[in-house]
């Protein structure tokens, strides 16, 4: 199942993602994450912690699927 992790700006790069996910407890950790396990993002395969991500783009790592959201706000006043 995909989990959705809500972001403030239009861009965030993978390696804050993954530290905002908690997939990764440190930025020191994202490189040894990303030499040693698979990641894709939208189902091509990835190395770069720069990689700029944007709304709606998918991470596969380590069996999860992180689903990247621009939180608008809007959310939260709907209702």
């Amino acid at each position: 199942m995909a989990r959705e992790v809500q972001i403030r700006e239009q861009t965030i790069r993978l390696g804050q993602l993954l530290k905002l996910s908690g997939v990764v407890d440190s930025g020191s950790d994202v490189k040894a994450l990303l030499a040693s396990v698979p990641l894709a993002v939208n189902g091509e395969p990835e190395t770069r912690r720069g990689r700029q991500l944007h709304d709606g783009d998918v991470v596969r790592v380590e069996g999860e699927e992180l689903v990247v959201s621009v939180d608008t706000g809007e959310s939260r006043s709907a209702g």
